[in-house]
């Protein structure tokens, strides 16, 4: 994974985490990858996803089953989307916004895009 300047990589990864759960990669309620799998995976120090864990626990999106592992809360969903929505609003869109200001980008032309968009990447 390309790590981006902000927000802080262990946030990146608790959004990578959520993003799985949302593509249903990863079901609610079944177990998740664990810390040291994750970081391998990402190439990254484990204490930077025992972090993420720790926010996603924190945000009752993740539990902990001591001795087991880590496993996604069964009504996560609508906290994904919470938190989801959260970090883009406060790092994503305002660069979105000031592109689409500086490049006099059209709303409806925006539309279309994003329309075509979803009906190539996520629409079968």
């Amino acid at each position: 994974m390309e790590f981006k300047d902000n927000p802080a990589i262990y946030i990146q990864i608790a959004e990578y985490v959520c993003e799985q759960i949302l593509l249903k990669k990863w079901k609610l309620g079944e177990k998740i990858v664990s810390i040291r799998d994750l970081a391998v995976q990402m190439e990254v120090n484990h204490n930077t996803v025992q972090r993420a864990y720790d926010l996603l626990q924190q945000q009752n999106i993740i539990v902990n089953k001591r001795g087991i592992g880590y496993f996604t809360d069964d009504d996560a969903m609508e906290r994904i989307l919470d938190f989801r929505r959260e970090q883009f609003i406060e790092n994503e869109l305002p660069v979105f916004m000031r592109n689409i200001f500086l490049l006099k980008l059209d709303f409806t032309e925006i539309k279309k895009i994003y329309d075509q968009f979803v009906k190539d990447n996520f629409k079968k």
